[in-house]
């Protein structure tokens, strides 16, 4: 007879709670990549309108939106993760670390966050919740 305390119990959760973390913060970040490219859920650009697509904030958007809904569905989760996380740490180093020190001030956190969400999820995986997880049965 075994017996399973709660410390087990939430355990066993993990990697289920991994794949909620995958598909929250996915939703999260395609976000980010519909506001620059298709102005949804807002514009992003003062004065309304989308980015270039063939520009800097253009190419990131597309990463976000395209990149994001592989994640959210969790298809080729580790190669598009790790692409993710350093796409982010790109964008804090180049467009939020010159305006100061502190990510809060800087509004860098985000970029922060998901770059280590990214990365961690390029070594974890998706999670069972995953179309990874379908195509490995």
């Amino acid at each position: 007879m075994t017996t399973s305390n709660p410390a087990t119990r939430w355990s066993a959760l993990a990697p289920y709670l991994l794949s909620l973390l995958r598909i929250v913060a996915a939703f999260l970040f395609i976000q980010f990549g519909t506001a620059k490219l298709f102005a949804l859920p807002a514009a992003v650009i003062p004065g309304g309108g989308t980015v270039p697509l063939a520009s800097l904030p253009g190419i990131a958007g597309a990463l976000e939106a395209f990149g994001g809904a592989l994640l959210l569905v969790g298809l080729f989760t580790r190669p598009v993760a790790f692409l993710l996380s350093g796409e982010m740490a790109f964008a804090y180093f180049i467009g939020h670390a010159p305006k100061g020190f502190w990510p809060v001030l800087n509004q860098g956190h985000p970029a922060i966050l998901f770059c280590f969400v990214w990365l961690y999820h390029s070594a974890a995986g998706a999670g069972p919740w995953s179309l990874d997880a379908l195509r490995r049965r």
